[in-house]
C-alpha cells in the first residue's frame, strides 16, 4: 500500500500553494521537539510531514524534513533518532494509514513526537473533502500507536492529543 495515492498528493500541493498558513503548525510545536531532544539526547530529528519547513526554521539545530507534498522534500527520508510528526496523521487517507504508521515505525530509532487533532479541521481539499480525512477520537488513534510503540508521554489537549512513543 503506497503513503499517499497521487489523486491526494496532488490535492495537497494545491492547498499548499493556495493557502499561506497550509502547513506551518511547526512553530507551535517546537517546544515539545525541543523538551523531547534534551530528554533523550540527539539532535537527529526528522520532521515527518514538514509542510512548509517552520519547525526547521525555528529550531537551534538543522532537521531533516520529509513531505510528499512539497517540492524537494519528498525523498524517502533516512531513519532518525527522534521523528516528529505533527498536524499530519489526521490528513492522512484511511486507506494510507497503516502503510504511513508502518513508515514511522520504520523511521524511529528511539522517539516518536505525535500531535494529532480529533476534530474537522477549518480548511477544505480542492474536492470539498474536509483536510482532516481522518476524525476519530483518541480510542481510535491509542490501540494502532500501542501496537508499534510503547506509549511514555500522553497529553489531551483541545480537540487534539499529544503523545511520545518509544521505539521497540
Amino acid at each position: 500500500m503506497p503513503l499517499i495515492s497521487e489523486e491526494y498528493r496532488e490535492l495537497n500541493k494545491l492547498l499548499h500553494q493556495s493557502k499561506p498558513d497550509y502547513g506551518t503548525s511547526g512553530t507551535s510545536n517546537a517546544k515539545y521537539v525541543v523538551e523531547l531532544a534534551n530528554a533523550i539526547g540527539s539532535n537527529d530529528i526528522l520532521d515527518y510531514g514538514c509542510g512548509k519547513g517552520t519547525l526547521n526554521e525555528c529550531m537551534n539545530v538543522e532537521i531533516k524534513e520529509y513531505d510528499p507534498c512539497i517540492e524537494g522534500k519528498g525523498s524517502p527520508p533516512l531513519p532518525a533518532e527522534i521523528v516528529v510528526c505533527t498536524d499530519v496523521l489526521e490528513h492522512v487517507e484511511p486507506d494510507c494509514l497503516d502503510a504511513v504508521l508502518d513508515d514511522l515505525q520504520k523511521l524511529t530509532k528511539r522517539a516518536l513526537l505525535l500531535v494529532v487533532a480529533t476534530r474537522p479541521a477549518v480548511k477544505s481539499l480542492a474536492d470539498g473533502r474536509n483536510a482532516h480525512l481522518i476524525v476519530e477520537p483518541i480510542e481510535y488513534w491509542l490501540p494502532r500507536l500501542m501496537s508499534r510503540w510503547e506509549l511514555i508521554e500522553f497529553r489531551s489537549l483541545e480537540g487534539e492529543f499529544k503523545v511520545v512513543l518509544y521505539a521497540r
